[in-house]
């Protein structure tokens, strides 16, 4: 038998998804919703209230900091053929943007929602100042002022709230203003819409806000100093990195990273020695987005740090500097207790693309983890060397047809006369998604010795 909350939540995605995209909703369908949302969990209506407006974070205070970071999966990355024969690719997520007319814009729908912004319960209240800001109707700015402008704590909040996500800039002077309420909430959701609207003019009150009394606000600062990405941040930013809440700190080394500008590099680097993993996970992002090469002597000890999320952030962000100076220290991480660390060290190491990393990605072709094994094939084709030749072959015989399927991929890369032989053997394979990889990849090679040029179009595998 459902919980009555589990019902509620089917409610609420089911009107969610109950139109097409440009469709109106039924008024007195979300405020039945709405009024049972008022009796609801407080964290029953957050999930709800995200169903009911597309959204993704910001329940009740925006959902400051990134978790997981920022950072693609480590599987094989663009690959000729990928899709085609079966060979797993990046998830994509799509969010997807309704129309107007979904958020509210239908006149009776918006009244639905317009009746709650003054109600007791908060979350309530901020639902409908979510869904009526992404409705950009004209009448809405008003409502929300006028909401910012109230004796009660609560209704400034989500007045505070809908005018960042309606993000008009005749807000920025009311939010402005508003980092100065008594509130403390109401401080933080200023702090918020000001990172929504995102104008290097709220630059100075965000700097001011990083000294507040209030945890909350100051992480709110910061958040929303990332978001206007304005160099002019990086002082006070570097300032916040000494905060002395490890929330503030982290999110400080985001917005660094969301800046990405060389000059903030000295100060994450002493960042990366926050006695806080996420503090030291966050700097290494940023140190990773900025892709100064003076960031890879202060990430290589942190390929060995404790924490394996920090390290395996750290084999992100060397994969995105792309630095040879970095393959010795990735090497040895090939071998790394965690598997999520030994295919980002893996990855990191194709996206380098340097020779001398061929040893330790020859050793990976031979981990336990079958997905571990193909990036390692993966890789091995991105660097081109022809001393990956030997492994390779040998990889055509995993007992994966995947694994086979990248090693045949990989040597076509290389283009190496040498890998004709064990491509015809693979020829043979039983599968014949392996088969057509190894065609491909004989098709690649440049030998003027051999007669056989095949060129054809794999089978189409579908992958959903």
């Amino acid at each position: 038998m459902l919980r009555w909350p589990a019902v509620l939540l089917l409610v609420a995605t089911r009107l969610a998804a109950q139109r097409a995209l440009d469709a109106p909703m039924d008024s007195s369908a979300v405020a039945r919703v709405l009024a049972l949302l008022k009796t609801s969990d407080s964290t029953v209506c957050d999930l709800a209230g995200q169903a009911i407006s597309n959204s993704w974070g910001f329940p009740g205070e925006p959902r400051l900091l990134p978790t997981p970071m920022p950072m693609p999966m480590p599987t094989p990355m663009p690959m000729p053929m990928a899709m085609r024969m079966g060979i797993r690719v990046p998830h994509v997520r799509v969010h997807v943007r309704h129309g107007p007319a979904w958020y509210g814009g239908d006149a009776v729908v918006s009244g639905a929602f317009r009746a709650v912004l003054r109600d007791d319960n908060r979350c309530v209240r901020n639902i409908a100042a979510r869904v009526l800001g992404r409705a950009r109707s004209p009448a809405s700015y008003d409502a929300f002022l006028a909401l910012l402008e109230d004796a009660s704590p609560g209704p400034r909040e989500t007045g505070a709230l809908g005018l960042g996500e309606l993000d008009d800039r005749r807000a920025l002077r009311p939010l402005q203003n508003a980092l100065r309420d008594r509130d403390a909430a109401v401080r933080a959701m200023a702090a918020r819409g000001l990172g929504e609207i995102a104008d290097s003019s709220s630059i100075g009150g965000l700097a001011n806000a990083l000294t507040d009394d209030a945890v909350p606000v100051r992480r709110a600062a910061a958040w929303a100093l990332g978001e206007v990405q304005s160099p002019q941040a990086i002082e006070p930013l570097s300032q916040a990195l000494r905060d002395r809440s490890s929330e503030v700190r982290a999110v400080a080394a985001w917005a660094l990273g969301e800046i990405e500008s060389a000059r903030a590099v000295p100060v994450l680097g002493e960042a990366l020695r926050d006695p806080s993993p996420d503090v030291r996970r966050a700097a290494v992002w940023a140190l990773g987005e900025i892709e100064d090469k003076d960031g890879v002597d202060l990430l290589l000890p942190l390929l060995r740090d404790r924490d394996p999320q920090v390290r395996l952030a750290a084999t992100h962000a060397l994969g995105e500097i792309e630095s040879p100076r970095a393959v010795r220290g990735l090497g040895a991480l090939v071998h790394d207790e965690s598997p999520d660390v030994r295919r980002a060290a893996i990855w990191a190491l194709g996206q380098i693309e340097d020779r001398s990393a061929v040893d330790p990605l020859g050793a990976a072709l031979k981990d336990p983890d079958s997905e571990t094994r193909q990036l390692a094939a993966w890789a091995l084709g991105e660097i081109e060397d022809a001393a990956a030749v030997d492994p390779l072959a040998a990889a055509l015989k995993d007992r994966e047809p995947a694994v086979r399927i990248a090693a045949a991929w990989a040597l076509g890369q290389l283009e190496s006369s040498r890998a004709i032989e064990p491509l015809k053997a693979a020829l043979q394979d039983e599968s014949r998604d392996v088969q057509d990889a190894a065609r491909w990849a004989l098709s690649q090679i440049d030998d003027e010795d051999r007669s056989l040029r095949v060129r054809v179009r794999p089978k189409v595998k579908k992958r959903i």
